[in-house]
């Protein structure tokens, strides 16, 4: 049998008194957290305001991540049943039962946006340049989510000889079967994969289409994103359902091609003139050629 070179032995929970909690989840808490901070500091650093004469308004940001999460909640858990579907349909009565299984992170990232953006409608926010501000968020807080289920050994690969191979050796309990066995961490290819993506969209966003706040970034990012869970998922425990294509992987696919569709959309679309003073101050703004905006009627 293999053996892994990184072996991790470390108590996944931090303990005080009698009471316990993994460092995964308060790692995870602390991403959520980061990634609303890294949005809401773009978002103040916003010169411009929307067509409608309103600027991004923090206050927006609240409303808008809490309506994130029931469209999170439910398309995570939805994904999560149609890829078990055989075992939920033997068992109906699991499906609303939290305890059983879990859910799936495409599923939730796509519903939780579109509600996100219906609740950014309802508050007449300029919704696509909230989802431009949100792209390099989200590709952070995805990124270093799946770092943070190395320390409850959530997400790890098939069993692998690699040197880089990873396996527990610690009391658990972990979020994985066999935790001993040497495997691809594949939560860690993840997220480097991730960072890979966002760095590529930094360096899009100094370029005119992508300063337009019409949405274009969020929709590369989520692109890209898909472009790497495609790929990791050849590392996953998951059995193929379509050759040697995971369920995951097929929702991917249809995830890009959505994407890639949006952007031609968004392309072709002419430009208001809102949009080509914005990119325009916003081109100022990044080359530094523009001074301090006046006061905001409608700030945060």
């Amino acid at each position: 049998m293999p053996f892994a070179v990184i072996q991790l032995n470390f108590d996944p929970y931090l303990r005080i008194g009698g009471q316990g909690v993994r460092w995964e989840t308060l790692a995870l808490a602390a991403v959520i957290l980061l990634a609303l901070l890294v949005t809401a500091v773009a978002a103040g650093r916003e010169p411009t305001p929307s067509a409608d004469g309103r600027y991004l308004r923090r206050d927006d940001l609240l409303f808008i991540a809490l309506g994130i999460v029931p469209g999170a909640v439910l398309g995570g858990r939805l994904t999560y049943v149609l890829f078990h579907l055989d075992y939920y349909l033997a068992n109906p009565a699991l499906i609303a039962d939290p305890s059983s299984g879990g859910l799936a992170l495409t599923g939730a990232v796509v519903l939780g946006t579109l509600t996100g953006m219906y609740v950014a409608r309802l508050l007449e926010a300029p919704i696509g340049r909230w989802l431009d501000f949100a792209a390099a968020a989200l590709l952070i807080g995805l990124g270093l989510g799946k770092l943070a289920e190395a320390l409850g050994g959530s997400g790890q690969g098939v069993v692998a000889s690699v040197s880089w191979a990873t396996a527990y050796m610690g009391p658990g309990p972990w979020g994985v079967l066999g935790p001993e066995l040497p495997a691809h961490p594949a939560q860690v290819y993840e997220a480097l994969g991730d960072a890979l993506v966002l760095a590529n969209l930094l360096v899009l966003g100094r370029f005119g289409p992508f300063l337009i706040g019409d949405g274009r970034r969020f929709v590369a990012a989520l692109g890209g994103w898909a472009i790497v869970r495609f790929v990791v998922a050849f590392f996953w425990r998951d059995a193929p359902v379509a050759g040697p294509l995971r369920a995951e992987q097929l929702l991917d696919l249809g995830l890009f091609l959505i994407g890639a569709i949006l952007l031609v959309v968004l392309a072709r679309r002419p430009a208001t003139i809102a949009e080509t003073t914005l990119s325009s101050s916003s081109s100022a703004v990044a080359s530094g050629t523009t001074g301090s905006p006046g006061p905001r009627e409608d700030g945060p």
